[in-house]
């Protein structure tokens, strides 16, 4: 019998960072960017709180997987007159033992970030 694997060792996993002993599983956003923008964004995910400047695609996080965790996204600029635009978008997933895949959608005026599959 072989032991569990853990998620945070999967090559390109980002670990939980807080304190949890728990099950834990894999949660991966696929950050699109938004096309009609000229503006230069960089996204940011954030993880019960916890703020990670990511690439666009899709990013993998391990996650705790007996408790409900808040998962957002937002784009970020320091873009002339765009510096205050952040398009945003917030989730909280409930306690679930599978991985869950989520993707992102961001206009000008705000976001989305909805379960895949």
């Amino acid at each position: 019998m072989t032991e569990p694997t853990d998620p945070a060792k999967l090559p390109g996993v980002i670990p939980y960072v807080d304190n949890h002993d728990g099950p834990r599983r894999l949660l991966t956003v696929e950050l699109r960017p938004f096309p009609s923008s000229s503006v230069p964004y960089v996204p940011l995910v954030s993880i019960d709180g916890r703020q990670f400047v990511v690439s666009w695609g899709a990013v993998t996080f391990e996650i705790p997987a007996d408790r409900n965790v808040h998962v957002s996204a937002r784009l970020h600029t320091n873009y002339g007159s765009q510096a205050a635009a952040t398009p945003f978008a917030s989730i909280v997933l409930a306690p679930h033992p599978e991985p869950v895949r989520l993707a992102t959608q961001f206009t000008g005026q705000g976001g989305s970030i909805l379960p895949v599959g």
